[in-house]
């Protein structure tokens, strides 16, 4: 294993820049805020940490780019900034997130809600979902594992069409696998940060993806015609579990956060660090280092201390469901579907460190 290990001064420089504009800014923000940020180049600091490299294969490995200090980003003339005209994030579910129409509405709602808290002082709102066939885009079976996969640039074209007029950005989700092109195996997702759109993919985060449970269900269906939209109908989706959800949040906020202007983080472990494979993808946290944390700062406007409060209350809350309360179509009679947080307690705790290094 090894560790990236960069200077007190190069991550002082990184924060809070050499520029004497930037510097004041940063002196402006709030003592606690600036507590907390400062522990980015604290040696001791167990709130922050070097970047891990384990394999080859990891992404700052096989990915080499250049690392965007935060000067870098404000400078960026590209940068896409939310305005009052636009400042909405859309999610739009493309197929069911889970294998009742009940527990898709409540996961897109949970999903909802942690981008609220994530992305604090945006608005977040829901598309009504669609099936495939809206988007009348190509897919295929894997030759690997034998599943059907949606193609990621035709879906894009979909939300383009589709993206509201107040939208900063609209991001679409699933749970069926995704491919670029026909040369590629698969990708997580894939974004355009031009036209402020991207599409991701949770489907290679169930437990049982690579398994043979539903290979059988695919495998008659080379033949089909590629807009035969049929073979999605009752088609696998993996069981809604804690890792599942904080997988998904994880994805989906990491991918946000680049319609930002916010580049792969190179600094410290962090949200925004790229990642090739699902195990460098579990390693990465759910928090945004000092770097990152400064930059969206910058380009929301939300005070640290009540974004990291939010976050907690998502945590805590038991159940975005309401008991006894069933959607048309569905066969439950009784609904009360608790929030599967289980795998986000480590960080709640993390959260409550930061919190009482901004308050003190």
């Amino acid at each position: 294993m090894q560790t990236v290990r960069h200077s007190e001064q190069t991550l002082r420089t990184a924060l809070i820049s050499k520029n004497p504009a930037l510097v004041s800014q940063y002196e402006k923000l709030e003592a606690g805020e600036r507590r907390l940020m400062n522990e980015a180049f604290q040696p001791a600091s167990d709130l922050f940490g070097p970047i891990t490299v384990h394999s080859p294969s990891d992404w700052i490995t096989s990915h080499p780019e250049p690392p965007q200090d935060f000067e870098e980003f404000f400078s960026d003339p590209y940068r896409k900034k939310p305005s009052p005209e636009k400042c909405s994030i859309y999610i739009q579910c493309i197929g069911p997130l889970g294998n009742t129409q009940v527990i898709s509405q409540e996961y897109v709602k949970w999903l909802k809600g942690y981008c609220e808290a994530f992305f604090y002082g945006l608005t977040v709102k829901l598309l009504p979902p669609v099936p495939v066939s809206a988007t009348k885009c190509s897919f295929r079976v894997n030759e690997n594992t034998q599943n059907l996969q949606i193609h990621a640039g035709h879906i894009l074209k979909f939300l383009k069409k589709k993206k509201p007029e107040d939208a900063f950005c609209v991001v679409g989700i699933t749970m069926i696998d995704l491919y670029p092109r026909d040369s590629w195996n698969f990708v997580f997702g894939q974004a355009s940060l031009t036209d402020g759109v991207g599409i991701f993919s949770f489907a290679r985060y169930g437990s049982d993806f690579y398994s043979s449970r539903y290979k059988g269900k695919v495998k008659t269906l080379q033949e089909k015609s590629s807009h035969d939209y049929c073979v999605f109908d009752n088609y696998y989706i993996p069981e809604v579990t804690s890792v599942l959800l904080l997988r998904s949040c994880k994805t989906l906020t990491h991918e946000i956060g680049h319609t930002f202007g916010i580049r792969h983080c190179q600094w410290l472990t962090c949200l925004m660090q790229g990642s090739n494979h699902l195990e460098e993808a579990d390693r990465r946290p759910l928090n945004l280092c000092p770097i990152c944390l400064r930059k969206l700062q910058c380009a929301i406007g939300f005070n640290i201390r009540e974004r990291y409060k939010a976050l907690v209350r998502w945590i805590d809350e038991e159940s975005a469901g309401t008991p006894g309360v069933t959607p048309k179509h569905s066969r439950e009679d009784n609904v009360n579907l608790p929030k599967p947080v289980e795998a986000f307690k480590e960080w709640k705790e993390w959260i409550i460190k930061c919190l009482a290094v901004v308050q003190n």
